[in-house]
């Protein structure tokens, strides 16, 4: 809304609220409206000028002003506040505007507060309002806020406060305007009497402040006309004006000059009064403006100040003074100390107080008195501030607390405060346990005002103040003091001596000295302020560190603890800083007081862990009234102090000099409590309920302990950061300068030798002398008996560890800087300790430890250019010679010197071990220093080359080592391995040695390799190779040199080989494998006339030399191996010596045969050397040996291969007598293998059972020869591949090894190698495939005929053999598996050599087959895991694959081959179809169905082959009538259906026999009657596969019948032979049929029965033969008779006649059968009937039903047709219908 618009509706407001009761404001407001709504414009302008028309704008609000209605005058100010905020008010009517205010002030609260509104609205938007208006309108202001009503009075207070504030505001702005433009300036008198021409708003300001001073001051004002102000307010307003302007102040001397004559007197006067709360404590906060920022202007003033303060702090207060008379109230004290925190808290403005005063002569010793002031009021009290138990360590009685602490040199330590505070609260026990556990102590939470004192401006009387606040306040001041001197000395310090420009290559100064201030520009502001604080600190450090020692070890809070030791840290680090060296000690001195308290130490020393664990009792029971409730150690702040102290120590690393002494000492001590407190740590923690320290403290410490959060700062501190911090001070040694370094190591060195010497001289027990441990020391202030304490890994000197881990650390000075820096004194000083004999043992160890420690960094990191590293690598083995090598030969030899050699020759290991490569000096001192341990004989020389034929365990055991003089052996037993170890880094530096340092070290090493040590001994001859033999050998190169390193290698060969023989396995197997090692990496360089010397010299001496040995006893390790004696047994030791040298022999020769050892000249004489070697090895060495015989053998032989065409001869030679050699081997197997022997340890030499691995080695050497040989001849000669066969047989078949393996799945490991030799045979030679037939079927059939148990001995007595059941089994399965279908592959292959049907083999090979096919289901499982076939089916597949061909092969052959090979082969073919046909398939029964017809169909390959491919040829005349007939007697005996022992009374079959029987008895014989008086009803025994059985039935029939037309003669003489047996077979039926009906009557015939019956009827009635067949079976040569009769004899009798003729038939046997088919076809009762199903096709010819073509096979189902129903009878009758048809009686 506009202000025009505005006013309108004030005005209508206005108009409307006064039309009754003053209607003359009703009109002089309408009037206005009338006017605005007449010209709005020209109003709009008049409201802001002086026009005439603004008095009777305005005139209403004014009128309504004046009117008592509070209503109307609310409502007209209220429009006055908003026109004037709007500025839409005349400059004129300000006046007017004062006045109508100032009348209406008598109006209610609503009216004064509107005033007081629109009195601030009005002087800030018209700012010309200067000198009377703005007194008149300030006045108002005075007035109102004196008002009684208080929220007027605080109004106006209000008001008066921004009113001022914006006079003073006007000021500054008119300032910043004289640049633009004087203003109006007036004279002003000032408190001097003079006069200043002033700008209106200065001389407002300046007007108001000194009437503000005079009002103060109970003066009258000059410029408000004012009669009297609180003096209260009035301070008020001044405070505010100072606080917000105080830089106009100080810009304008005319305000100094009021605060000089006016404010400083009237605060004065004020403060020396009598003190009232208010009054003062405003004067005390102006004050605290004046020191705070007119310290400079008003000097003397702020001294008076300064030095009022000072006084009231250190006058005693009186708390009962209530009326204020007399001394001060107590708040006055706590007023001054507030101001004083507030000054002390800024740093410049304390520097400028020295500055000031002190620093002047004469001065008034400001800071001196404060200080001194505050030191006195801290002290003052000391029962109210508690004793700190935490100070005094944990774990200590505090009984004796109020006694004098002894050995204290100033009372400043923390025993000395306990005495102070014991003594004030009574000097009682009970007092001392009172002020320590009760909640007496300082704290920020208990002992602060939640509003500080001088902020409690609305008090009338002083707060309640706790007692302890002015103490807290001196506390902070002192603090802020402290950290006031380091906050501005450490960045200066920091940017001077750290981050100051440095020349090029200079290095970061990391560890700086203290300030030199001299060097410093004295002109610049920071040195003079700088030189003010040191100036400070040399005069304040006595009494600031009183204050503090003595407020560290009173009960304070947490966070002041750490803020009083961070106030210790800040002095103590700027007393460094700036070169105050004696400040900086007291200061360390006094923080090693706090961080390791002296009782703790010398409670430790007494302490002894209870035996039993404590009860968890209160604290209270036990603190300082009975025994401690811990072990004695640090508290948490204990450990605060300490790691104060070490960052202290750190910063100021580069300038403590010889101050470092103190340092370490007390970390010395710090370092003993920490690690014998964690040493016991773990003991307490399993005795008693867990305890820590910080719970310990909890206890402790103040109330606040449970209720407040611990400070952060001390939340990580425990022993373990705090040893870590201690470690970073040693760490930082390497940032020191090397001068500060010197004085640290110097500090450290006289530590240690003050403790050592200590011990030394104060110690009576002797060393030990069986023992290394650590050895018990006299107790001591810092040291503790032992007695009770378990011997820790710390136990020793402190300074020779921290002297050690220094050195590690500043390695480089040690090297590269002067010997005087640092080498020369850590070297004495750790040599002095370990010669010292009455030192401790530990300590002397340790100084040990710490020496060798350097010597063996040192060279590690020398460079190796110039000068240097010759010097140092001479200084550190001088050091280390001293260290090893003894002073004098009247040392003793203590444990401990000899521990201390131990030490050096470790040390001496170390060094050659990292930096023996770099040694250019020095190798003499070296072998000295080994020598000087070994310097005794070792070994006799009974064990050397000499007697190396002679050496055997037994009879030369090992001797011991001479007495070497020392304490014991097994001291110099640990010297030796030292020293070895370090001889064999010296070989491997051996390039550097010359021809005479190599010697020696050749020398030193034969006598190292003959000490007892067994290890020594076994690595000496391995360095003798790879260092000393390389390095010979590297330098045989060069051919100056050539015979003097030659001459060296052979004799370091036969070094070598006379430790091969040693008593020693480990070292004999060591030395083999160097020597064969050597031979192998430089045979290729060796001459002709050195690989002889190698060849006879060391090769087969070594080999002679142990086979003495192993031949020694004929036991065999073999018989220990379940008992697990035999590796451990000398003799199974020298076999594997033995072994070894073979394997490495036969490596050698075979990868130098060719190139070097061929060429010899007396190779074939070595060769059989060799050889005979091997064969005597085999033959008369432990089995164990003979695998690696051979295998060294066939790896020789196969080096044949690679001669070239001049050294075929020598091949020659040598593979005919390796033969030789491999067939006296063989002959050895094949009588082990004929002899039968088992195992045991009376087997004479000559019958050790071979292992499997040895047959198998033997079996490759035979390989590896025939290979070589094959490539001079084709192939061996016949004799020579027998004998090859034989043994290759033998081995196949050897039954007395123990390691066979499973053979079931795959073949064994001899089978494979065994069939690989065969399969390398060339068969193309005559005779040789039947020889490898004739073998190859044998091997078939070894698992039915040789599979055996292997003879394994019980471990429990070795006579008894093993159950079969858990023994394993030799079965060759899957040899025969493998060997079957190979007979059938080689067969093909020579299937048309006729030697194979003529010599046997083929026979063999149907022989071989007959026995699995006759086994069947009795034959071994084919595998354990897989599927493969069954044996029998697999010999069934390969028997028809060869007899189908073969057959044919021989009919082809025809006379080429004998008679009786022929018959002979014939045999072997039926015998194989017998078992086929006739085995026992009872075992199918168990079978599923599935699997019963599988198995009958794969037997029905047998009856088909037989049917197929035998009977044709089977009528040849070569083959006897007996084997035909025999073929039909296996059919005959197949084709039954019930086992054969079902009824023995049935009636014999007709004899077929016919050879000495007439024709005539033998026909009535065939015609008689059949006796039916015989039968029975038993059921029988069905054989298992009935339709099996009707195959055979239905061959049987075939071959009789004449269906088949092919090859006839050859049929027909087959079906005379085998006819007989089909009628035998069809009578028995049917005869038992008719004998059986009759006694069973209506009683049914089992199934099969009657099967069988209507099988046999129609089959009869079927059959069809050939003409003359059954006259020719009949007859007494049915063979000659078969293809032709004679002619029928007429003159016969009728029926002879009939008879002769109907023979002739092709239906005779239906003649034959006639009476029996009667007897069936006149069965009265029901017959066996069945369904059938016939031929849909038409009856054929004659000559059809001959033709092959329509012949079914057998078992081939029949199809088509019609079914129709037969029975017996009526076959019967149909059969004797086509007879009689026959005979013509139709």
């Amino acid at each position: 809304m506009s202000s025009l618009a505005f006013l309108v509706t004030e005005l209508q407001s206005l108009a409307s609220e006064s039309r009754r009761k003053h209607p003359e404001i009703r009109e002089a407001a309408e009037k206005s409206l009338a006017i605005l709504r007449s010209s709005p414009e020209q109003a709009t302008a008049s409201l802001a000028s002086d026009s005439a028309q603004s008095d009777d704008l305005l005139r209403p609000v004014f009128m309504g002003c004046a009117t008592k209605n509070a209503k109307v005058v609310a409502i007209s100010l209220g429009s006055l506040q908003r026109l004037i905020a709007l500025k839409a008010v005349p400059q004129s009517a300000v006046a007017l505007i004062v006045s109508t205010m100032n009348d209406a002030m008598s109006q209610g609260v609503d009216i004064q507060l509107r005033i007081l509104q629109t009195l601030v609205s009005l002087i800030t938007n018209f700012p010309s309002i200067h000198g009377e208006l703005l007194g008149e309108a300030l006045l108002l202001c005075f007035k109102l806020q004196d008002s009684r009503i208080a929220v007027v009075s605080s109004t106006a207070a209000a008001t008066l406060r921004q009113l001022v504030m914006f006079i003073f505001e006007k000021m500054v702005n008119e300032d910043r305007q004289e640049s633009n433009g004087t203003p109006e300036l007036s004279d002003a008198t000032l408190p001097d009497g003079s006069t200043k021409a002033l700008g209106p708003c200065a001389k407002d300001a300046f007007s108001v402040f000194e009437d503000l001073c005079l009002l103060a001051n109970s003066e009258k004002p000059n410029f408000l006309k004012l009669e009297y102000l609180h003096k209260t307010f009035a301070l008020e307003l001044i405070e505010s004006v100072l606080t917000n302007y105080h830089e106009l102040f100080r810009k304008h001397t005319e305000l100094l000059m009021l605060l000089q004559h006016h404010l400083c007197p009237l605060i004065l006067k004020s403060l020396s009064d009598r003190h009232v709360f208010p009054l003062t404590l405003r004067c005390t906060r102006v004050v605290f403006l004046i020191l705070k920022q007119f310290s400079f202007e008003l000097e003397t003033e702020a001294e008076v100040f300064l030095m009022l303060l000072i006084r009231m702090i250190s006058e005693d207060p009186d708390p009962t003074n209530s009326d204020h008379s007399g001394s001060r109230p107590i708040w006055t004290r706590v007023l001054a100390m507030e101001i004083m925190r507030g000054v002390c808290s800024d740093a410049e403005l304390i520097r400028n107080i020295w500055d000031r005063y002190d620093a002047q002569q004469p001065g008034s010793k400001v800071f001196s008195s404060l200080i001194v002031a505050l030191k006195r009021l801290v002290t003052e009290k000391p029962a109210l501030l508690g004793v700190s138990a935490q100070m005094m360590g944990i774990g200590i009685s505090h009984a004796g607390d109020n006694a004098t602490p002894s050995g204290s040199n100033y009372g400043l330590d923390v025993g000395g405060v306990a005495g102070m505070v014991a003594t004030a609260a009574s000097a009682t026990v009970s007092g001392v346990v009172g002020i320590i556990g009760s909640g007496v102590g300082l704290s920020v939470q208990n002992s602060a005002m939640k509003l500080q004192c001088i902020d409690q401006l609305d008090k009338a009387d002083s707060p309640p103040i706790p007692e302890a606040y002015i103490y807290l306040l001196a506390v902070q001041c002192i603090v802020s003091l402290c950290e006031g001197f380091a906050s501005f000395t450490g960045p200066l310090y920091t940017s001077i001596m750290v981050q100051r420009p440095r020349a090029a290559g200079e290095p970061v100064i990391r560890a700086p000295a203290a300030l030199d201030l001299s060097t410093l520009p004295q002109d610049d502001p920071a040195t003079q302020h700088l030189i003010i604080v040191r100036s400070m600190v040399e005069n304040g450090w006595p009494a600031l560190l009183a204050a503090l020692s003595f407020i560290i070890s009173t009960n304070l809070s947490d966070e002041l603890f750490i803020d009083v030791l961070s106030s210790y840290q800040a002095l103590t680090n700027v007393a460094g800083m700036l070169a105050l060296s004696t400040p900086r000690d007291a200061l360390f001195n006094s923080l090693s007081k706090f961080a390791i308290p002296s009782r703790v130490v010398s409670s430790l020393e007494s302490y002894i862990e209870p035996p039993t664990p404590r009860s968890s009792t209160s604290f209270t029971d036990n603190l300082g009234l009975t025994a401690p409730i811990q072990a004695p150690g640090l508290s948490e702040r204990n450990l605060a102090c300490l790691k104060v102290l070490v960052s202290s120590a750190l910063f100021l690393a580069g300038s403590l000099g010889e101050s470092w002494y103190g340092i370490l000492e007390a970390l010395q001590n710090a370092d003993y409590v920490l690690n014998v407190k964690a040493s016991q740590a773990s003991t307490t923690r399993r005795m008693s309920t867990p305890m820590t320290p910080s719970r310990a403290v909890s206890a402790m410490s103040s109330a606040e302990q449970g209720k407040v959060a611990r400070h952060p700062l001390l939340m990580d501190i425990d022993s373990e950061s705090v040893l870590a911090a201690v470690q970073r001070l040693f760490d930082a040694s390497k940032n020191m300068e090397d001068s500060a370094f010197q004085d640290f190591v110097a500090a450290l060195c006289k530590l240690s030798s003050e403790m050592v010497g200590m011990q030394s001289d104060g110690s009576t027990l002797m060393e030990s002398d069986d023992s290394l441990s650590p050895v018990p020391i006299s107790p001591h202030r810092r040291r503790v008996s032992g007695i009770h304490l378990p011997r820790t890994l710390r136990q020793g000197d402190f300074g020779v560890e921290r002297l050690g881990s220094v050195a590690m650390l500043n390695f480089h000075r040690l090297i590269y800087r002067a010997p005087e820096v640092a080498w020369n004194t850590t070297t004495k000083h750790l040599l002095w300790v370990m010669g010292l004999s009455s030192a401790p043992q530990s300590i002397r160890v340790q100084a040990a430890r710490v020496l060798d420690e350097i010597l063996t960094v040192v060279p590690r990191n020398l460079s190796s250019t110039g000068d240097l590293q010759a010097k140092v690598q001479r200084r550190i083995l001088d050091v280390l010679f001293k260290q090893i090598v003894p002073a004098s030969s009247d040392v003793p030899a203590t444990s401990t010197n000899i521990e201390l050699r131990r030490m050096g020759l470790e040390t001496l290991h170390q060094i050659l071990q990292a930096s023996g490569h770099t040694f250019v000096v020095g190798w003499g001192s070296i072998f000295e220093m080994l020598g000087s341990i070994c310097k005794p004989a070792a070994l006799s020389r009974s064990q050397s080359v000499d007697s190396i034929s002679t050496l055997s365990l037994q009879e030369t055991p090992r001797q011991k080592p001479l007495s070497l003089g020392y304490f014991n052996d097994r001291g110099y037993t640990a010297l030796v391995k030292i020293a070895f170890q370090s001889l064999k880094l010296v070989c491997d530096s051996v390039s550097l040695l010359s021809p005479e340092d190599l010697r020696l070290c050749i020398k030193t090493l034969g006598q190292f390799g003959r000490q007892a040590d067994t290890n020594i001994a076994l690595t000496a001859a391995e360095s003798l190779l790879w260092s000393v033999s390389d390095s010979i050998q590297a330098k045989r190169k060069d051919a100056e040199m050539e015979p003097e390193y030659s001459a060296l290698w052979m004799c370091l060969l036969l070094e070598v080989l006379g430790l091969c023989t040693d008593a020693r396995h480990e070292v004999r197997v060591g030395a083999i494998q160097t020597l064969f090692r050597a031979m192998q990496l430089y045979g290729a360089t060796l001459t002709l006339d050195t690989w002889n010397d190698c060849i006879w010299k060391i090769t087969f001496p070594l080999l002679d030399a142990i086979s003495i040995e192993t031949r020694r006893s004929a036991f065999e390790p073999g018989a220990l191996l379940n008992s697990g004696l035999a590796a451990q047994s000398p003799e199974h030791a020298w076999d594997e010596s033995k072994s070894l040298a073979l394997q490495s022999i036969g490596s050698i020769i075979s990868e130098f045969l060719v190139i070097k050892i061929m060429h010899l000249d007396s190779f074939l004489k070595a060769w059989s050397v060799f050889v005979t070697h091997i064969h005597d090895t085999v033959s008369l060495d432990r089995r164990n040996l003979s695998p690696p015989a051979l295998l060294c053998l066939g790896k020789v032989v196969k080096a044949l291969s690679g001669a070239d065409a001049s050294l075929q001869v020598k091949v020659s030679g040598a593979w005919e007598c390796v033969w030789q050699a491999c067939s006296d081997i063989g002959s050895m197997v094949l009588q082990g293998g004929s002899s039968q022997l088992s195992p045991s340890p009376n087997t004479t030499q000559l019958h050790r059972p071979f292992t499997q691995e040895s047959l198998v080695a033997l079996v490759d050497v035979i390989r590896s020869t025939r290979s070589i040989s094959l490539t001079q001849t084709k192939e061996w000669p016949l004799q020579r591949l027998n004998r090859l066969m034989e043994i290759l047989k033998g081995v196949l078949t050897y039954p007395n090894s123990t390691d066979y393996r499973p053979d079931v799945d795959g073949l064994s490991p001899v089978q494979v190698v065994v069939m690989d030799a065969i399969a390398d045979i060339n068969l193309t030679g005559s005779e040789v495939p039947s020889l490898i037939l004739r073998d190859l079927s044998e091997f078939s059939t070894l698992p039915f005929l040789a599979a055996f148990h292997v003879p394994i001995l019980s471990p429990t007595s070795p006579g008894t053999p093993i159950a079969a059941s858990s023994q394993k089994r030799v079965t060759y399965i899957a040899l025969s598996k493998k060997v079957m279908p190979l007979i059938v592959e080689l067969y093909m292959r020579f299937k048309d050599e006729l030697e194979i049907y003529e010599d046997g083999t083929l026979e063999a090979i149907f022989s071989a087959y007959s026995i699995p096919i006759k086994l069947k289901y009795e034959c071994p499982a084919p595998s354990k895991f897989g599927k493969d076939p069954p044996l029998w089916k697999t010999a069934t597949t390969s028997f028809l694959r060869i007899v189908t061909d073969s057959v044919g092969r021989m009919a082809a052959f025809g006379d080429r081959i004998s008679d009786t090979r022929v018959e002979g082969i014939w045999r072997q073919i039926i015998e194989v179809f017998r078992g086929g046909i006739l085995a026992d398939c009872t075992a199918t029964e168990g079978f599923s169905l599935e699997d019963q017809e599988a198995e009958e169909n794969f037997d029905l390959s047998l009856i088909s082959s037989l049917e197929i491919d035998l009977v044709p040829h089977l009528g040849d005349t070569r083959i006897p009538d007996h084997l035909i007939t025999q073929l039909a007697k296996i059919l005959h005996k197949g084709s039954q259906l019930y086992k054969s022992n079902m009824d023995p009374s049935r009636p014999d079959s007709p004899s077929t026999d016919t050879t000495h029987v007439s024709d005539d008895s033998r026909e009535s014989h065939d015609f008689e009657k059949v006796d039916l008086n015989i039968g029975t009803t038993a059921p029988g025994i069905l054989v298992p596969r009935e339709r099996f059985s009707f195959w055979c039935f239905d061959l049987l029939f075939l071959i009789c019948s004449n269906i088949t037309s092919d090859q006839e003669s050859s049929r027909k003489r087959v079906a005379a032979l085998s006819l007989p047996t089909l009628l035998d077979r069809c009578k028995t039926t049917m005869v038992s049929y008719i004998a059986d009906e009759s006694l069973r009557g209506n009683m049914p015939f089992p199934r099969a029965r009657e099967d069988e019956l209507l099988y046999v009827l129609r089959k009869v009635l079927d059959l069809q033969l050939w003409s003359g067949t059954l006259w020719a079976a009949l007859s007494e040569s049915p063979s000659k008779f078969s293809d032709s009769q004679p002619a029928v004899d007429v003159n016969l009798s009728p029926s002879a006649l009939i008879a002769d003729v109907v023979k002739r038939s092709p239906v005779a046997h239906l003649f034959y059968f006639y009476s029996v088919l009667c007897e069936i076809a006149s069965i009265s009762r029901m017959t066996p009937s069945a369904w059938v199903i016939t031929s849909s096709s038409p009856p054929e010819t004659n000559q059809e039903r001959r033709g092959n073509f329509l012949q079914p096979h057998i078992g081939a189902l029949e199809e088509g047709g019609d079914t129709m129903e037969v029975d017996a009878r009526t076959l019967a009758r149909k059969a004797l219908q086509v007879l009689g048809k026959e005979m013509g009686a139709d």
